[in-house]
Order: C-alpha cells, then sequence, then structure tokens
C-alpha cells in the first residue's frame, strides 16, 4: 500500500557479507538516534549517498523525534541474503514501535535506513470465535523466492472452501499489517469463525528487500506468480475444497487478480477490496496532486508519469521510474484490468469503502459495471476507510496509527458470497 513505508532509500546493495552485520547496524541506528548525522552518512555505501543524503537524514530524524522518546532497543535479527546480511532492528518509542532495517556489505557499508511499522499490541476482534480454527505454517513456492505463510482453518475435516489474500501496493506482511490494524489477520479469524479456511503470506518484496532492489522485476515477479502459488499450496491442503477457492485481493492486489485468476484457471471466485481500476501511475499522480506538493515536485511527478506512459519494451534498461523498474511499468502497460476482469467469466465481489481516500469511488464504479459475470455484486459502506475499518469523517494517514478490526459487516459479506 502506498502509505506503508517511511523510507528514505530502498535497501540493498550485491557486495559481500559483512563480518558482524549486526553490530555494524546498530552502530548505524545509534549515530541515526543520536542526531550524528555527517557521522552516519560515512557509513552509508556512496551508491546510496547523493548531494541531499544529510539533509534527508535530517528531515527523518526530525520524525523520529516526534514519536517521543526511545524505550526500549530489541535483538537485532540478520538475514543472510548471500552478497548482503539484512538487518532489522526493533526500536520501541513513547508513542509507536518501529522495526529499523539495513542492508550491510563486508566493507561496514549500510544502505540508508528503512523504517517500518513494527509489532502492535493486537487482539482477535470480537466476531471471532476462538477455539474453533487452528493455524499451521506453510512454505510458498522453492529457491531463491521461497516465502513463510500461514494457513488458517476451522476445525473438522472439512472439506472447506477457502481464500487466498493478495496484498496491496508495497512490501506488505503476511497480515497486510499497518501500525495495530492486521486486515488480513482479522479476515482470516473471521472467516474461519465462519467455516472458511485461508492461506496468507509474506510478500516477496518484503522477504527478499535488499534482492529486489538491486534487480529489475515486474508485477508477474512481484505479485501473480507467487499468489498462484500460494493457491495450489492451500488447494493442496486436506481440509479444503479445491473446487472452491476464491482469491481476494486488496488495493494493487485486487487491481492484478483478473491476471492472477487467468494465470490459475481454476478460481472459484475473486473478492476486489479497495481496488484500484485505473492504471498505477494515474493512481500515484493522484496521490501527489491530493498531498498540495509544491510545484517543482508535482511538476517532476507528471513528467515521470508522461514518460511511464510512452515506454517500450527497448527501455527496460533505463533507471527506475516512480520507485519501480521500467521493466515492471512495460509489463502493466496496456493492461485493462476492468476488461480482464470481464473475461475471467466467474463472479466477483466488490467492496470500497466510501471514507478511502486512497481507492475512491471512481474505482468502485469501474469495477461494479466490469463485474457482470452471474452471482457478481459490489457493494460500498459509508463509515470504512482504505482498510475497512470503522471511522467518522474524512479519513487521513494519522487515522491509520490508531489500531482498529476489519468492520464486521465485511467479514459477513465475504462468508456469504464464499458460501
Amino acid at each position: 500500500m502506498r502509505f506503508r513505508v517511511l523510507c528514505l532509500f530502498s535497501a540493498g546493495l550485491l557486495m559481500a557479507q559483512a563480518t558482524d552485520p549486526a553490530g555494524t547496524a546498530r552502530k548505524a541506528l545509534d549515530l541515526l538516534l543520536g542526531e550524528k548525522y555527517p557521522d552516519l552518512e560515512q557509513m552509508i555505501t556512496p551508491a546510496y549517498r547523493s548531494a541531499n543524503t544529510q539533509a534527508s537524514l535530517t528531515r527523518l530524524g526530525t520524525e523520529i523525534k516526534s514519536w517521543g522518546a526511545v524505550q526500549e532497543i530489541g535483538k537485532p535479527s540478520v538475514q543472510d541474503m548471500g552478497p548482503v546480511s539484512v538487518v532489522v532492528i526493533p526500536v520501541k518509542f513513547a508513542t509507536r514501535n518501529i522495526d529499523v532495517q539495513m542492508s550491510v556489505n563486508a566493507s561496514g557499508q549500510v544502505s540508508a535506513p528503512l523504517l517500518r511499522p513494527g509489532e502492535t499490541a493486537w487482539k482477535p476482534a470480537d466476531y471471532v470465535k476462538q477455539g474453533s480454527f487452528k493455524e499451521r505454517e506453510v512454505t510458498i513456492g522453492d529457491a531463491p523466492w521461497k516465502l513463510q505463510g500461514t494457513v488458517t482453518v476451522p476445525n473438522g475435516s472439512g472439506p472447506f472452501p477457502a481464500v487466498v489474500m493478495v496484498h496491496g501496493y508495497g512490501p506488505n506482511d503476511r497480515d497486510e499489517s499497518v501500525s495495530g490494524t492486521k486486515m488480513f489477520r482479522d479476515l482470516a479469524y473471521g472467516l474461519a469463525s465462519r467455516g472458511i479456511a485461508s492461506l496468507r503470506y509474506e510478500k516477496r518484496t518484503r522477504t527478499y528487500t535488499a534482492k529486489m532492489a538491486s534487480m529489475s522485476y515486474t508485477a508477474d515477479d512481484e505479485v501473480i506468480e507467487d499468489a498462484v502459488k500460494a493457491i495450489a499450496v492451500l488447494r493442496g491442503q486436506p481440509e479444503v475444497n479445491g473446487s472452491k477457492i476464491f482469491a481476494i485481493g486488496h488495493d494493487f492486489g485486487g487491481y492484478l487478480l483478473p491476471r492472477v485468476a487467468e494465470e490459475d484457471g481454476k478460481l472459484a471466485g475473486l473478492v476486489l477490496m479497495a481496488s484500484s481500476a485505473r492504471p498505477l501511475e494515474d493512481l500515484i499522480l493522484e496521490q501527489v496532486e491530493k498531498r498540495n506538493v509544491p510545484p517543482a515536485q508535482l511538476a517532476a511527478a507528471k513528467n515521470q508519469v508522461a514518460k511511464i506512459k510512452k515506454l517500450e519494451a527497448a527501455d527496460e534498461d533505463a533507471p527506475r521510474m516512480l520507485g519501480l523498474p521500467v521493466a515492471y511499468w512495460v509489463d502493466l502497460k496496456g493492461y485493462d484490468a476492468p476488461g480482464a476482469l470481464k473475461k475471467t467469466g466467474i463472479p466477483v465481489l466488490v467492496l470500497q469503502g466510501e471514507r478511502d481516500f486512497q481507492t475512491s469511488m471512481t474505482d468502485f464504479g469501474i469495477w461494479k459495471q466490469a463485474a457482470t459475470s452471474k452471482g457478481s455484486a459490489a457493494q460500498s459502506f459509508p463509515s470504512l476507510n482504505h482498510l475497512f475499518v470503522t471511522g467518522e469523517g474524512p479519513s487521513t494517514e494519522a487515522e491509520y496509527k490508531k489500531p482498529g478490526h476489519v468492520a464486521p459487516e465485511i467479514i459477513d459479506v465475504i462468508a456469504k458470497f464464499v458460501q
């Protein structure tokens, strides 16, 4: 999702592995928290430095100070990525928890810090029937892109209908976590309480952040391939009815669901939740315009979008545009998501929160017209936001910082559709 990641630069650099990556990353973190930006800049690999590095670090430090005093720095976790080590250090501030991620090379150089929402106290919603289901870990795919996932199944032998959950834009975890809201976990537990199994999994760009940042890739690589593999894993679970598997796509995941359905060829239906129906570059530009950015920044975004519209396959080696490889944009060029949805011929449920400031009612209207297959339906909810959490007044990014749960009416309408 576009609001999810507070980042300064993408992580990752292809160099040899550091001898003490955890210690190196902790040193860099201490410099960041101590506002010693010139010293931190010297630790950042030259490939990630720019004329504005210190200014960027200063702005990041200002944001960090708004979270209050540091209360606890947790134990670093280190993932061997071959060329680099990716280190994640949990930091507990007075008002929020943050995971600080850096890649570290053999020379003791680091990528600029990538900040992600950390663990927040979470408890199941009231509509969850505790003890009515069980969970187990599964693996999606094979090396070099193995992903961890969680299967949630109701108690009993089944066979149960089931859903696979496909993430929104960005490097999301299996729960589609945003601060204290875990949208996919709410769906998994709520649906399991109503006799529906599910599979949710880590996104490739989250598990392999550094590796993906250093290479070219497409929507097939990042989303579709893993979603199809996840469907196959779910179809193979003993309690699951393999002929009644549905895919739920949130945000950008819903935009790509028609391609997932085409690739799998056997899905029983699709659920699109707050899904964009228009080209990704148009949505990004719309978000920039809503933020009232300086004229120069808006002009730069418009220039990038204009260039994206003109890209051809021969341009795939060009630098990244709007944060994504050119191959990604070329892959999406000409993709008519609503048209592709019609071609699937399977039932579709389109859901939209009317307070959503990221995916608009315009997109909902486009999907509603495209959802023509027998058994399809579309419904919007006046009080719900982009995460399908209930609220009042205009929704903002600040609202996402408050823990919430997917509204019970969403669980009910999806369960009815699937069953």
